[in-house]
């Protein structure tokens, strides 16, 4: 048997009225507007299945760039955060420099100005996220850019300390540099500089010094060399040693139980000027030590450097800022 095929198809309709069926002619109109159906809908299709498979499916060569991409992006998230820590760094060694380094040797801090950098344009970094396509590369690029500038800031302090120290040695056998009592095992300490309780008034009181709790007795040293400028009772600290460092420093060592030296005597450094007591606005046996710069007290955490390691100072320096109460 065999089949023949028609391709061009008669087309035939009910008559309503009849209820026969006529066979109905189409004109031009007709076939082009049904090819046109035909040709819009197979692009239609074309288009979406094109999208499906490029979306869904993409060539070897794109999942290729698009797995680079995402381990770059990785990367360059791990290094941001490698440089955050890096800058956390530089920042305690910057604040290192400022507040002990630079103080012992007399230097003025560096201002954050300086160890900043004059902070290039915004539209250089706006214009370099156009360019990549992502806030991260500029945002590192920005990081980078301070990091490298405070860098070589703080390698010249360095320089400049060093050249510092090299001529004044003078200067750092007077200035204080070590605690008033013997206290390594740093369990002497009992509050610290700056906003403290006041253990009389119980109001808050700014804390002028560091003190150190002790027995009776217990030896009290000259932190650095210098000369006597006040022995005796002074209200509110009791028995009372004051000496003069030259280069303005100056120390304060109060609530004596007897005092050892003598107004003008010259001291050195390590020598024993008077005994821990309980005298004047007191609530138990302690040193209350004070460190002045220019006729105004300082934080005496700042001036341990012969005594204390950097571990030990770090240690320190916490236990004093959580130190809530003082003894005078």
């Amino acid at each position: 048997m065999k089949f023949k095929f028609n391709f061009r198809r008669k087309h035939y309709r009910i008559n309503p009225e009849t209820l026969q069926l006529e066979h109905v002619e189409h004109g031009i109109r007709y076939w082009l507007r049904r090819s046109g159906w035909y040709l819009f809908g197979g692009i239609g299709l074309g288009v979406v299945f094109f999208y499906i498979l490029t979306y869904f499916y993409p060539s070897p060569r794109e999942a290729t760039l698009k797995q680079y991409n995402k381990n770059l992006t990785a990367e360059m998230e791990v290094l941001s955060k490698q440089v955050d820590q890096m800058q956390l760094v530089l920042a305690d060694l910057a604040q290192r420099d400022d507040n002990l380094y630079r103080a012992i040797l007399g230097a003025e801090p560096i201002p954050v100005s300086v160890r900043m950098g004059a902070a290039q344009q915004i539209s250089y970094y706006d214009s370099l996220a156009r360019m990549t396509n992502t806030q991260l590369a500029a945002d590192l690029q920005r990081k980078v850019d301070i990091l490298e500038k405070e860098l070589y800031v703080q390698a010249r302090s360095y320089e400049e300390i060093l050249e510092l120290a090299k001529n004044n040695e003078v200067r750092m056998d007077n200035i204080p540099a070590i605690q008033p009592v013997l206290n390594k095992d740093l369990k002497r300490m009992a509050s610290g500089y700056g906003w403290r309780v006041d253990p009389v008034y119980h109001i808050r009181r700014f804390h002028e010094g560091m003190d150190f709790s002790a027995p009776i007795g217990t030896d009290i040293y000259a932190t650095g060399n210098g000369t006597v400028t006040y022995s005796g009772w002074k209200q509110g600290y009791g028995e009372t040693v004051e000496i003069d460092h030259g280069f303005n420093y100056g120390t304060r060592y109060a609530h004596c139980s007897k005092r050892l030296v003598k107004v003008g005597q010259k001291v050195s450094r390590g020598e024993v000027i008077a005994l821990v007591g309980n005298t004047g606005k007191s609530t138990g046996p302690h040193l209350h030590y004070e460190v002045h710069y220019m006729g105004k007290p300082i934080d005496p955490r700042n001036f341990y450097f012969y005594d204390l390691s950097p571990e030990e100072y770090d240690r320190m320096v916490q236990m004093s800022s959580n130190m809530g109460n003082m003894m005078d």
